[in-house]
């Protein structure tokens, strides 16, 4: 499995790491495993507003589509 390294990692900002994941119960490692995989499995907003691009193209008044949500929500 490959491996990331960090160098020059401010003091305060180190030991902020340690100590939240102590508060977690995790190893630094562990708890930064866990922050870099979630970051990394969360698409940005550009990558949102990318992939919702390619799907544009309606041309339903926004009042109509204000309806259609209401009752929807409203079978609820």
């Amino acid at each position: 499995m490959p491996s990331v390294q960090v160098k020059d990692v401010p003091e305060d900002v180190h030991a902020a790491l340690r100590r939240q994941a102590a508060l977690r119960g995790q190893s630094l490692q562990e708890y930064l495993l866990a922050l870099l995989s979630d970051h990394a499995r969360n698409p940005t907003v550009d990558e949102v507003l990318a992939a919702a691009g390619g799907r544009a193209g309606g041309n339903l008044p926004l009042a109509a589509a204000a309806l259609a949500v209401r009752t929807v929500r409203a079978r609820s």
